[in-house]
């Protein structure tokens, strides 16, 4: 009796009418009239023909080669190639769960820490294998041409483990929060009533909203969404002083120190608390962004200083804190100038980020922020570059809104196909760009059919736009058509080395090129938004690791080009590349268009080989403010301090905060 040999090397009894189940199998599939004389005839050949063998085994595929070619010889060459096909999905399949059991593999060894955000631990273990399943389950279940072009690399669906489970990230209205009180599962949390509640309250708003979603959070207004509590403060803290009988002469002095002491520490444990409050299930502390700078009362700046100043301490024996990301808003006639009432807080901005690489600057006078400002609405982003502003659904301005879900775009793979021809390059654009719209519409088609109660914090309590007349199962589109659609893209840079030889750095004939391009792809995502009422929105892509994906996927498709195989990685969104020697005003001279095209976020970053000093960072600042109509800058360079010796470093750390600031 022969013996079938499986893919498992497990030996079962060879059995015939497994053969004639499976050509029945794949006739009813492909509705392909076959008799079942034809089916016996077939089977039977296979079977004497295994029989004449004298190998003790017959493998799967021997026998699966058998019936392509006993079909073929009768004459079913349409059913033959139609079983081909499945047996090739079916390995597919095969080899993708095959993957996902070694990723889960590996997982239980050690997490892969290709997120600094990730830790090592059961939680985080458990989270990563939960990804991986439903990434191949997504993967799976999508239409085959979306699910081919993202895993060989025309474009990368972000966040697939994700893709039928929640949106991307969100600007909390963190005021209303705070004044109304909510609800995150277990009953209600009151309004604060002092400024430590209000702190506490704030990072916990931050935790709730990770938790249901899978992208960042944000506090786009904080110190003036805190400042209320901070008065409330101050008169507790009169009212105690009053009670102890401090004099009258000396009563105001004492409450401001005591109020200043409180806003210390309230902003000490929000640092703290983003840096260990854990969501998603304890594996990760929340992807955590605050905007500050532009305080419309004095309580608003003390927590505006305070926040900068604890920041700047780092965490207990001064290591840096990973969170939140900091956004300093500059804004002249507010704090960029030195006759700025809040001046002072610019200076401390830019001796804290010169420490800490933290804050971020963004310039509240380019012209597509003031458009909005002057109507009192103050535009905000993200450490992760999410802007929203424009809305075609309903009210403008970020909060209660963010990016629903984005894709990106391999656009040096569009420069390579195109070999130097720019006409041919748009031809090819504009297929992607078509490619990505028809991928967001799927998601949009999956996400709707989500409930409010799937998204129990950010739906449930009203927190995001859209929500405001739904129950609990209600779908959650109209808050998906407040949110935008990013269409984003990797590798400008090396796009115009493909076309012209050279990069933007180089050449002003690339640079123009460069800004056409990116202003075609606003263009298109314009149209789509009009056409399709939803806020499609160019993206500057900030995956930094998918920059890395796409040139190891372009050497596999693409075959030996030499100058792809001596990358590692692509060039992120539009910058010019990093090794390259360019003056740092030169750099945001070719970055600053882009800003404004980019609507659905961007940021250009200044590098450094060691630690800038404050009066460079603000020299910085003020060319690019002045000169440019740059937006969201930041600043790079290693902060070296040895764990070893982390009390000494955050007491010299502290001492020289002390001295620089005046405290």
């Amino acid at each position: 009796m022969k013996k079938v040999l499986k893919r498992d090397n497990r030996k079962v009894a060879f059995t015939k009418t497994k053969i004639s189940d499976a050509i029945l199998t794949a006739a009813d599939a492909h509705q392909y009239d076959l008799k079942y004389k034809d089916v016996k005839l077939i089977t039977d050949e296979i079977t004497a023909e295994i029989e004449k063998s004298d190998a003790e085994n017959v493998t799967v595929e021997e026998i699966q080669d058998h019936v392509v070619n006993f079909l073929k010889k009768y004459g079913h060459d349409k059913l033959a190639s139609a079983y081909n096909e499945y047996r090739k999905e079916r390995n597919k399949a095969r080899e993708s769960k095959t993957q996902l059991m070694k990723s889960i593999t590996k997982i239980g060894v050690e997490t892969d820490r290709d997120n600094a955000n990730v830790g090592n631990n059961f939680s985080a273990k458990l989270l990563r294998i939960a990804s991986e399943a439903n990434k191949w389950h997504v993967l799976s279940t999508l239409p085959a041409e979306m699910a081919k072009s993202h895993e060989t690399g025309d474009y990368y669906i972000h966040d697939l483990d994700s893709y039928n489970l929640t949106v991307n990230c969100l600007h909390l209205p963190t005021g209303r929060l705070l004044r109304e009180g909510f609800n995150t599962g277990y009953g209600m949390i009151n309004p604060a009533q002092r400024i430590e509640t209000a702190a506490s309250l704030s990072c916990i708003m931050l935790q709730s909203s990770q938790n249901d979603m899978f992208g960042g959070q944000s506090h786009p207004n904080f110190d003036n969404d805190l400042a209320p509590y901070v008065k409330l403060t101050r008169k507790e803290i009169e009212k105690d002083c009053i009670e102890i009988g401090v004099p009258a002469s000396e009563l105001k002095a004492v409450v401001e120190r005591l109020l200043i002491k409180r806003v210390n520490q309230a902003m000490q444990s929000v640092v703290y608390n983003l840096n260990t409050m854990h969501s998603r299930a304890g594996a990760q502390v929340p992807f955590s962004s605050i905007n500050i700078g532009i305080p419309d009362s004095e309580e608003a700046a003390m927590i505006c200083q305070a926040l900068l100043e604890q920041y700047l301490k780092g965490m207990g024996s001064g290591e840096q804190a990973i969170f939140p990301n900091i956004i300093f808003r500059v804004k002249q006639g507010v704090n960029r100038e030195p006759s700025d009432p809040y001046y002072y807080l610019f200076k401390i901005a830019t001796f804290v980020a010169s420490q800490r690489m933290n804050p971020t600057f963004m310039n509240m006078d380019a012209d597509f922020n003031k458009y909005w400002f002057d109507q009192g609405n103050y535009p905000s982003t993200m450490g992760c570059r999410t802007y929203v502003q424009s809305n075609c659904n309903g009210a403008p301005g970020g909060a209660g809104r963010g990016n629903i879900c984005p894709v990106t775009i391999n656009l040096v793979r569009i420069g390579i196909r195109a070999k130097k021809d720019v006409n041919k390059f748009f031809e090819l654009f504009d297929e992607i760009i078509e490619q990505c719209r028809k991928q967001l519409m799927h998601r949009y088609d999956v996400l709707k059919k989500l409930k409010v109660k799937d998204l129990p914090f950010v739906a449930g309590q009203k927190v995001m736009c859209g929500s405001e007349d739904l129950t609990a199962n209600d779908s959650i589109e109209s808050i998906m058509k407040q949110g935008s659609w990013g269409i984003g893209f990797i590798g400008l840079a090396e796009t115009l080395k493909a076309l012209t030889g050279k990069h933007h750095g180089e050449s002003e004939e690339s640079a123009e090129l460069g800004v056409k391009i990116i202003t075609h792809l606003r263009n298109r995502l314009d149209e789509f938004k009009e056409k399709y009422k939803l806020n499609f929105s160019c993206y500057a892509t900030p995956a930094e690791g998918l920059s890395g994906k796409f040139t190891q996927l372009d050497k596999k498709v693409l075959g030996d080009i030499d100058w792809i195989n001596s990358k590692n990685f692509y060039t992120n969104s539009f910058h010019v590349p990093v090794d390259f020697p360019i003056s740092y005003s030169k750099k945001i001279e070719i970055e600053a268009p882009y800003h404004k095209l980019c609507n659905a976020g961007h940021i250009s970053y200044i590098e450094f080989d060691a630690y800038p000093t404050a009066e460079t960072i603000e020299k910085i600042l003020h060319f690019a403010y002045e000169k440019t109509n740059i937006s969201y800058l930041g600043f790079n360079f290693h902060i070296r301090y040895c764990l070893d010796c982390a009390e000494r470093v955050a007491n010299e750390t502290r001492a020289k905060s002390a001295e620089k600031l005046g405290a």
